[in-house]
């Protein structure tokens, strides 16, 4: 009988203790994701205008007193779009490093080609 009241006394405690110290309830924590911004790949109207203004500038710094909007078309027309958005991230940013991206873009085989036909018929 001893046996059988220790055994009922240990299970309403047990029962008693899962009442008294309630478990909160299980939650996860969620972090919001980290959004990366992509590089831009579309040049908008803007953007290659500015570009296109920039190009112009650096022409008329090597050229002067030249009609340079052909030799700009042949440097537009051969410069990546990622260029493109650099030289006008740049310029907005006032940044003096666009000579050297258009250098690079004039020193390439296609837009010195392109460059050497408009002085042809300039």
């Amino acid at each position: 009988m001893r046996f059988q009241s220790f055994a009922g006394l240990g299970l309403a405690a047990a029962v008693l203790a899962a009442c008294a110290a309630p478990m909160p309830p299980a939650t996860t924590v969620t972090t919001p994701p980290v959004v990366i911004a992509p590089a831009p790949t579309v040049l908008d109207a803007a953007t290659r205008q500015v570009a296109r203004a920039v190009i112009n500038t650096e022409m008329e710094k090597r050229l002067p007193g030249a009609n340079v909007a052909p030799y700009t078309d042949c440097v537009v027309n051969n410069a990546t779009t990622a260029e493109l958005i650099d030289i006008a991230q740049a310029s907005r940013a006032g940044v003096t490093g666009t000579a050297d991206s258009v250098a690079a873009i004039v020193s390439r085989p296609a837009t010195t080609q392109c460059i050497a036909a408009a002085a042809r018929t300039a």
